[in-house]
């Protein structure tokens, strides 16, 4: 499966605002973005003029960037978006929201998106009893999240079980019982991703 395997520091400092892609060491002194907040390259701390076009742009690639994927992935999640009922930027949001490796960072279980994901690669995680190994694989109402049971002794989990995230309203359980389950879909206020979806919306339109 191809992956971005640059500098994710500069993709923050690129978007000019924390993504909070490296977990814990973003909160540290050590954060490239804190050190230098600046778009990378030469001309970086230039000031630029940017056109309607720029905008639209940045919010993609910020959204891309988020969830970790490339724009293949990304625009077939657009267009899976544009063909259900509703508003489309609201459809992509969940879409992306109800990702496997999205709910388990959002159950508490790794730094970032980016820890989530390899945890699910590994195949730490069984959805409704059966091991899932695929990070986007699209996680449904009822749908319960549990850590494989050879998992559960390992350092790393009982490390996240002792640190314990707030759920959001949209997911129920307990990360030291490692389960949890969706409850209902999320609504556009409850996903707390620094998006403008309106701006996407109008740049694939085009």
């Amino acid at each position: 499966m191809a992956k971005y395997t640059g500098a994710v520091c500069r993709l923050c400092r690129r978007e000019g605002l924390k993504l909070f892609l490296k977990g814990d060491r973003c909160y540290t002194d050590k954060c490239g973005f804190s050190r230098r907040g600046y778009a990378p390259g030469q001309h970086g701390q230039g000031r630029k003029k940017v056109s309607n076009y720029g905008l639209q742009l940045r919010e993609k690639q910020k959204s891309k960037r988020i969830y970790g994927l490339l724009e293949k992935q990304f625009r077939k999640y657009y267009d899976k978006a544009d063909r259900k009922k509703g508003i489309t930027g609201e459809n992509l949001l969940v879409l992306l929201e109800t990702r496997l490796d999205n709910v388990v960072y959002k159950l508490g279980y790794g730094q970032s998106r980016t820890e989530a994901r390899q945890l699910v690669t590994h195949g730490h995680f069984k959805v409704n009893g059966r091991k899932v190994n695929i990070p986007s694989f699209k996680v449904s109402v009822n749908d319960t999240i549990s850590v494989k049971d050879g998992s559960k002794s390992s350092e790393k989990f009982k490390t996240f079980a002792e640190n314990p995230k707030t759920l959001p309203t949209w997911l129920e359980g307990n990360i030291e019982n490692f389960e949890g389950r969706v409850i209902r879909e999320p609504m556009r206020e409850e996903i707390d991703v620094p998006v403008n979806e309106t701006l996407i919306v109008e740049l694939y339109s085009k």
